[in-house]
């Protein structure tokens, strides 16, 4: 069968050409097995995405099937499904079992989208690589020994590898983006607000968003669009009306855009990513576009603070996990005291006791005011200087990552190396707006590089128009380049 790279080309076949959802299934469960060695799935639902496919193909002969209709789609495993096991990678949550089906994954359901499986992800969504998982590391579909990103790492890997035509993930400092920047897809980050989180499992409840994964601007659209919108079950939702995204993708003007000078001047980002980052530039400087590079004085300060706001998060949403209600409990416990400590200690893993300790830490009566109120303080002036910037320009544009992946194990024994992935990416996440990671070329080696795009809040419109159209403008520089090398 054929790799699809939209659900209009699917569902186009599906009308003229003879396909049927049940092939489409059985075409990716196949892929997936055959494709076990890179750990993209941790639970496969055969048996019930067929069932789904029949009831859709049902629906599409009498003309009442929804927009998703042929569209299979995987989950991060931090995202509820009613019956399914929910583990966000971690032992602490072995053999759990989700109550209540997300919001987000519920309104594709409604649309006829079909569920295929749970996907590998960092525990609790905690890393930049999915070497944190308890399920064991992702590899990337291109070249093994490489990282696919994280935290969402399977759920990319399985849109790159075509395990699957989209995926959701969960995006708190760049984990849609910075895994779709590895593994040479779409990724995109909605507003704070704009989908609802309810049945996600939190990391840090102010800076989670659910982002679709795909291999089109297109597709992530339309899935942005059908999960968005108010949703009783969650109160920091917003009301705002969801403009229709996918009718919305073609873009006929010239935009303001501003990128910061270090992210193409400084000698610490790869010499590729500069590069094909400074040829996108001059490619929408041709073609009538206002660039100019920027200085954000507070660029320094955007790791920390986000490091200490989502830590502190983490230790009390975490906090819940202590063997006591589900999941996990340690067989050694003696009492009370040795159960808690015993069942957190073997059920975490380093990852995720490291930023529990910090969030603890910076949370403690003595250092509250000196880290945790400061960084809160700091976050505000980002938010105001992010703003000041979008009152002059329509995107920001900047690489997604510093490097393009790095090998597996390269730093795992340096956190701080590791934090330094996520450089471009958690100042969406810190100050609440959306933004989206395209392809832009390859590296040497032939891995992915990806370009990312910044827009006011609640921009998503504009964003993801602009974006579609500098995914065309990408693939024509990466034809001039592959043609001159």
């Amino acid at each position: 069968m054929k790799e699809y790279l939209t659900l209009a080309e699917i569902q186009r076949d599906l009308r003229e050409e003879g396909l049927t959802c049940v092939k489409l299934v059985d075409h990716y469960l196949e892929k997936i097995e055959a494709n076990k060695h890179l750990n993209a799935f941790v639970e496969v639902y055969a048996e019930e995405a067929r069932k789904a496919a029949l009831a859709v193909d049902a629906k599409i002969a009498n003309g009442t099937a929804g927009k998703l209709a042929g569209m299979v789609i995987g989950l991060k495993d931090v995202l509820s499904l009613t019956g399914h096991g929910l583990q966000a990678g971690s032992r602490i949550l072995q053999n759990y079992k989700a109550p209540y089906t997300a919001t987000a994954v519920q309104r594709l359901i409604d649309e006829d989208a079909i569920i295929i499986g749970r996907q590998n992800c960092d525990e609790f969504a905690m890393g930049s690589s999915n070497e944190n998982s308890s399920f064991g590391p992702v590899l990337n579909a291109i070249n093994n020994s490489k990282v696919p990103g994280g935290s969402s790492g399977g759920s990319a890997v399985a849109v790159q590898a075509g395990l699957c035509h989209a995926s959701l993930g969960s995006d708190t400092g760049g984990s849609v983006r910075q895994p779709a920047a590895f593994c040479g897809v779409i990724g995109v980050k909605p507003s704070y607000g704009r989908v609802s989180r309810y049945g996600l499992i939190a990391y840090a409840s102010s800076f989670d968003c659910i982002g679709p994964i795909t291999k089109s601007v297109a597709d992530a659209a339309l899935i942005l669009e059908v999960m968005s919108g108010a949703d009783e079950f969650d109160s920091t939702v917003s009301e705002r009306a969801v403009p229709a995204y996918s009718e919305k993708l073609e873009w006929n003007g010239k935009a303001k855009i501003g990128y910061i000078r270090s992210a193409v001047e400084n000698e610490a980002i790869a010499p590729e990513i500069r590069r094909q980052t400074s040829d996108l530039l001059s490619r929408l400087r041709a073609e009538g576009h206002e660039v100019t590079g920027i200085d954000m004085p507070l660029l320094d300060s955007l790791l920390p603070t986000y490091y200490i706001l989502t830590t502190a998060e983490a230790s009390s949403n975490l906090s819940r996990f202590d063997g006591v209600r589900y999941g996990y409990r340690s067989p050694e416990s003696a009492d009370l005291e040795s159960m808690y400590k015993k069942t957190r200690t073997e059920g975490f893993g380093d990852e995720v006791r490291r930023r529990i300790l910090l969030g603890t830490f910076v949370l403690s009566a003595n250092y509250y005011d000196a880290y945790y109120t400061k960084a809160q303080r700091v976050r505000r002036l980002v938010r105001e200087e992010t703003n000041r910037f979008f009152e002059q320009f329509d995107f920001l544009i900047s690489p997604v990552t510093p490097t393009t992946a790095f090998t597996i194990g390269e730093k795992t024994e340096d956190p701080l190396q590791m934090y330094l992935a996520d450089i471009f990416t958690v100042q969406a996440n810190v100050v609440g707006n959306p933004a989206v990671s395209i392809p832009n070329g390859l590296d040497d080696q032939g891995m992915p590089i990806g370009i990312q795009i910044m827009a006011p809040y609640f921009g998503e419109e504009k964003m993801l128009a602009f974006a579609n159209y500098l995914t065309e403008l990408s693939k024509e520089g990466a034809v001039a380049y592959n043609q001159s090398h």
